[in-house]
This record gives C-alpha cells, sequence and structure tokens, in this order.
C-alpha cells in the first residue's frame, strides 16, 4: 500500500528547492514543481498565491537556515565579545561556505533574493536585532562602551559586508582574506571596548 504525502508548505519549499537545482530559476515553473510532487499546479497554488510568492518563501527558507545558527549563539550566555567574534566569524563562514559548496545553487538563492526585497530587509533586521542583543549583554557585563546599541549593531553588519554579502563573493577565494577579516574584528572588537577601571 502506498503511503500518503501530505502536501504543506514546508514539502512545496523542499520539493521547490530541488526543482530550481535541476532546471535553473530561468526555466523552472511551478508546473514542474506539481509535477516533482506528482500534485496539479492548483495544489501549489494553494499554498502558494503566485509564482512570486514561492519564490520569495524559498529565499526566506534559505536565509532563516542562515540566521538560524546565528540565533543560537545572540541568545547563549558567556562573554559578549567572545558570542560576537563567533557569530560575526559564522555568519561569514556560512555565506562563504554556500558559494565554495555550491556555486550554481548560491547564484539562484541570490537571484531569488534580489527579487525577494521585502524578505531580505527582514533577515537584515534580523541580524542587527542578534548583533545587538550580544551588544546589550556586553554593556550589561562591562565589556562594552556603546551609546547605541542599534546604530551601532547596524554600523558592525556593514563593516562586515565585504565578508558576508553575496556581492563580494568573487573575492572570497583571496588568499589574504582571512587575514583582513580578523584584522578587521580586531578593530571592530578593540572600538567597542569598555574603558578599564583605575
Amino acid at each position: 500500500m502506498n503511503e500518503v504525502v501530505v502536501l504543506t508548505p514546508e514539502r512545496i519549499l523542499e520539493v521547490t528547492e530541488d526543482v530550481l537545482r535541476r532546471f535553473g530559476l530561468a526555466k523552472a515553473t511551478v508546473v514542474d514543481v506539481a509535477r516533482a510532487l506528482d500534485v496539479s499546479h492548483g495544489s501549489v497554488y494553494r499554498h502558494f498565491p503566485s509564482k512570486a510568492s514561492l519564490r520569495e518563501a524559498v529565499a526566506k527558507r534559505w536565509l532563516d537556515r542562515v540566521s538560524a545558527p546565528l540565533a543560537k549563539i545572540a541568545e547563549g550566555s558567556g562573554p559578549a565579545p567572545a558570542r560576537l567574534e563567533r557569530w560575526l566569524r559564522t555568519l561569514c563562514l556560512a555565506k562563504q561556505k554556500k558559494v565554495c559548496d555550491d556555486p550554481e545553487m548560491f547564484a539562484t538563492y541570490l537571484a531569488l533574493a534580489r527579487e525577494a526585497c521585502v524578505v531580505v530587509k527582514a533577515h537584515k533586521e534580523r541580524l542587527a536585532d542578534q548583533i545587538a542583543t550580544i551588544l546589550y549583554d556586553g554593556v550589561k557585563q562591562g565589556a562594552f562602551q556603546v551609546t547605541d546599541v542599534r546604530a551601532s549593531a547596524r554600523a558592525i553588519l556593514d563593516a562586515i559586508s565585504r565578508y558576508h554579502h553575496p556581492a563580494h563573493a568573487g573575492e572570497w577565494k583571496d588568499a589574504d582574506l582571512a587575514e583582513r577579516f580578523d584584522a578587521l574584528l580586531a578593530l571592530l572588537l578593540k572600538g567597542l571596548e569598555a574603558p578599564r577601571k583605575r
């Protein structure tokens, strides 16, 4: 007896990613997704009312996978400077790994993200919120001196954009990338440091 698979948004997104991998963003259609699921394209549209909404959901799913491990670091405990450094390294390494491991799929996700401006903006806000959480902890711990936590969080995200923003992916194989990133982190952490009490 065949097992009946319930059609859920998550299942549709999983299959959509496979279809994008096989056909590419330009050629993949909702009909291809429906065919891979063995359902009518109307069944897909019941969950995602348009091709654009399906693509937006795929982009969000991808960005959520990037931010999930970062949220754990932000919400964790321990000295804020070490957590902030770990958070920044994790973000940049995750993006760089995706480019190196699967450049074609990364290019597809990049194109999807360009279409899904609202999703990308929300993702950036979520990242800035996570940095702000660590900065607040650092101020409470007496490790950081920050007057405007939210503005500082955004500035930090902007400062490391060369190491995580897909527009700079072509530079991520540079031999001295790690050395430059280390120097930037040292500068950022030093700039946040609270003065020592005498």
